[in-house]
């Protein structure tokens, strides 16, 4: 599956050349990306290595927070999907070495799948 091959939420592609713009200086040498999705203005970037959540924040999306976390740091996670009354679907991963686990929120229709796919290959793979 390719870089660009993710869809999530709305069918909204990832755009390579904004993808491309926002891990500019964020990847090492010799890591690319290997799958994102898109979720309105943010990404989950899956390399080879780590999963990066790129939160854009504020009007002008010129505020970006990067979280990076190690495949090898993720002790578990979980993917709820939405129901019929339920409209949201829900990611949470559990890092080692911390109690709460990181939530994101995900629109009815995202591809929750995919996400479960690319997080176990990540940590399994």
């Amino acid at each position: 599956m390719g870089l660009f091959d993710g869809i999530l939420g709305h069918d909204s592609k990832v755009d390579p050349n904004e993808l491309r713009k926002r891990l500019d200086g964020v990847l090492i040498e010799g890591e690319e990306a290997k799958l994102a999705f898109k979720v309105i203005r943010d990404f989950f970037v899956f390399t080879q290595w780590r999963l990066i959540l790129v939160d854009i924040q504020g009007i002008t999306g010129s505020k970006v927070d990067y979280m990076s976390i190690p495949y090898k740091a993720i002790t578990r996670f979980s993917v709820e999907t939405a129901g019929t009354f339920d409209l949201d679907t829900e990611l949470k991963v559990w890092v080692s070495g911390t109690a709460t686990p990181i939530s994101k929120t995900l629109k009815k229709g995202s591809d929750a799948r995919g996400i479960q796919r690319a997080l176990a290959t990540g940590i399994f793979g």
